[in-house]
């Protein structure tokens, strides 16, 4: 066997997040490209593509040593914020890096006045992801997304968000 440090290590403490800007636009195309078509259906790239040339303002991008490994946003809707275009590198699910980037955005949107609900679209594939990490599912379609793909959308009070901070830190 191999010696026991030798083992992948959990990614988390090493991922450093910080604020997307255009220069990044080329290297989040490539996250996208390496979720495709398990995660995320050609059809999408488009959308994503003009998403990020808008340079949207809370977009943040994970580097883990100097390199971008992961993406992820969200907006306000009224009382409500939406978790947008978050994606980790395939070869990196499941090592922390999705964590660190959710956390990050529950505590931007934690300090967003007014937000009640945080909510997000995804599919069946990640949806295990947002129930362990406090999400509801609110709504699910069979191939919502794309065939394979279903559409399911969850939510998560704030109250709950503060709660679990509160575990966290």
């Amino acid at each position: 066997g191999e010696p026991a440090d030798s083992r992948r290590r959990p990614l988390s403490t090493d991922v450093q997040l910080r604020p997307y800007v255009e220069a990044d636009l080329a290297a989040c195309l490539t996250l996208f490209d390496s979720n495709v078509p398990q995660f995320f259906a050609p059809h999408e790239r488009p959308e994503f593509e003009d998403w990020l040339r808008a340079v949207p303002t809370d977009y943040l991008v994970a580097e883990v040593g100097g390199q971008l490994v992961a993406c992820g946003g969200w907006y306000g809707r009224d009382d409500e914020a939406r978790l947008c275009w978050g994606l980790v590198a395939r070869g990196l699910h499941g090592q922390g890096v999705g964590r660190a980037l959710l956390d990050a955005r529950l505590k931007a949107i934690r300090a967003t006045p007014g937000v009640r609900a945080v909510s997000i679209t995804t599919s069946q594939l990640s949806e295990g992801f947002f129930v362990k990490h406090g999400f509801e599912v609110t709504k699910r379609e069979v191939n919502g997304l794309a065939p394979g793909l279903d559409r399911v959308e969850a939510q998560r009070s704030e109250e709950h968000t503060s709660e679990l901070q509160s575990r966290v830190d």
